[in-house]
């Protein structure tokens, strides 16, 4: 039985106003996490969009690659899941440990192959080649939701955000979100740019993993190539690369020595967050990059600014056991 997990129910996400956070300025939240489907989060919004090319080819096994504690790979095994299609999720055995994502991709059903990290390239290729010598269809997703699917899902985004700043007259100084794989950023980008805005609002992707020299070429590269395949097309227009490269603000200040790192600090931005607003937010994204925001706006002396964050999801995580904590059994 066919199952449409993408095509109904789907509607822009809320964005509402937070008050105290960022002295003198004005915050505002899109709640992502609000997309319905598993949990919701950015990469929901990317999973529809390969659920649609999944169909189109008439995949009957979908790969990806992802921590344990990858939202990616929870939604996708989900999504795999749901379209009644076995999931084969490629894992780096280095720091694999339990999760709530994880545990809940085992639900699913996804065959988790762990590996070393040096291995992974050659291990998807292994994998992808052995379905294929089966009979079999693979649909790979890198990890992350990279790719053009995953950037024209946030160039999405950005639409919908435009089109609520037409609706109250309102237009956002600086655009927050944290950037992991790169496509979140490349699309909001990639959407900035589309419609001619550049010079009006700063998109600053706050990395909770990667270095600046390796984290903003791939942002900048997925924009070039979504406006290459997709807006070129489209539209008969070009943007010129300098342009993007002004236009990506990639920031690694706060990366506090790579992903799945915290300190306290992160630690007291998920539980303010809970108890004063009751938004659940996580440690490895979407509390790290609140509190990385609060602190940009501090280093650059921020005021008088209409800010808006995104909640990307992950709420998954916010029961993740801390250092010094044990779950009830």
């Amino acid at each position: 039985m066919k199952i449409d997990v993408f095509e109904r129910g789907f509607s822009p996400t809320p964005i509402q106003e937070l008050t105290g956070v960022c002295p003198k300025n004005r915050v505002f939240l899109k709640r992502e996490d609000f997309l319905p489907f598993s949990f919701g989060g950015n990469k929901v919004r990317k999973a529809r969009h390969f659920y649609r090319e999944i169909q189109t080819q008439s995949a009957d096994v979908v790969m990806t690659y992802g921590s344990s504690s990858s939202n990616h790979c929870r939604i996708i095994a989900n999504m795999a899941a749901a379209m009644g299609l076995p999931c084969h999720i490629i894992s780096p055995e280095e720091n694999y440990k339990d999760t709530p994502n994880s545990r809940m991709v085992q639900r699913f059903g996804a065959v988790v192959e762990k590996v070393p990290l040096s291995g992974i390239s050659q291990a998807i290729e292994a994998r992808r080649a052995a379905y294929q010598k089966s009979g079999k269809n693979p649909y790979f997703i890198q990890g992350g939701g990279h790719g053009d699917p995953g950037t024209a899902a946030y160039v999405e985004c950005y639409e919908e955000i435009r089109r609520w700043e037409q609706e109250r007259e309102i237009s956002f100084d600086y655009i927050f979100h944290v950037s992991g794989t790169g496509t979140t950023q490349a699309g909001l980008v990639c959407g900035l740019l589309a419609c001619g805005r550049q010079a009006h609002t700063r998109i600053v992707g706050l990395s909770n993993a990667r270095t600046l020299e390796r984290g903003r070429p791939v942002v900048v590269q997925s924009a070039l190539s979504w406006l290459e395949h997709v807006y070129a097309l489209q539209t008969g227009r070009r943007i010129l690369e300098d342009t993007v490269e002004q236009a990506v603000c990639f920031e690694d200040a706060w990366r506090l020595g790579g992903y799945g790192c915290y300190n306290s600090a992160v630690l007291g931005t998920v539980d303010e967050m809970m108890k004063r607003y009751g938004i659940p937010m996580d440690t490895t994204y979407v509390g790290k990059g609140f509190w990385a925001m609060t602190e940009y706006v501090k280093r650059e002396g921020l005021t008088g600014k209409k800010i808006l964050f995104l909640h990307t999801g992950g709420t998954p995580l916010f029961f993740e056991e801390r250092p010094g904590e044990e779950r009830a059994e």
